[in-house]
């Protein structure tokens, strides 16, 4: 399974992902391909402490996320058209080229934190290892480039 604590793996994201424009259009969703990048963000900078979500389940929603939790990283591809939770989703314009920038930069940076051993709580689904949000975060982005065809 990919992850973006190896390089190869992050090198073929990074890659694909320039090779997106303000043009590329998705194969499924509704987000445009700026929102995607801005959508793209959230999960990342959860994972790097610099974003916390204030989302409170119920325990039969804290269930459910539990059932769930292992398809967010195991090698199965993500099915299209998958609900996005209300804090993930991006609904407003955003730019190009800034989302893109800022989208490559936290990339490269979460693969560089393969030394990191705790990782904050996931909003939903709670604790992940360090290979689980590897995995995850490669898994995450690689749905929403194949969503633009790259």
């Amino acid at each position: 399974m990919n992850t973006l604590f190896e390089s190869k793996s992050t090198n073929t994201i990074l890659k694909r992902l320039n090779t997106l424009d303000e043009h590329s259009k998705s194969q499924w969703g509704k987000m445009d391909v700026s929102q995607m990048l801005k959508h793209c963000q959230v999960p990342l900078n959860i994972a790097l402490g610099r974003e916390e979500l204030n989302t409170k389940l119920s325990f039969i929603q804290k269930f459910i996320m539990k059932l769930y939790k292992p398809l967010m990283y195991n090698n199965k591809a993500w099915k299209h058209n998958l609900p996005t939770a209300k804090e993930f989703r991006i609904t407003t314009p955003q730019q190009f080229l800034t989302e893109k920038e800022r989208l490559e930069q936290l990339i490269i940076e979460f693969s560089k934190k393969t030394d990191v051993k705790t990782w904050p709580n996931h909003p939903l689904f709670g604790y992940f290892t360090p290979e689980q949000w590897g995995k995850m975060q490669y898994k995450h982005l690689d749905h929403h480039l194949s969503q633009f065809n790259v």
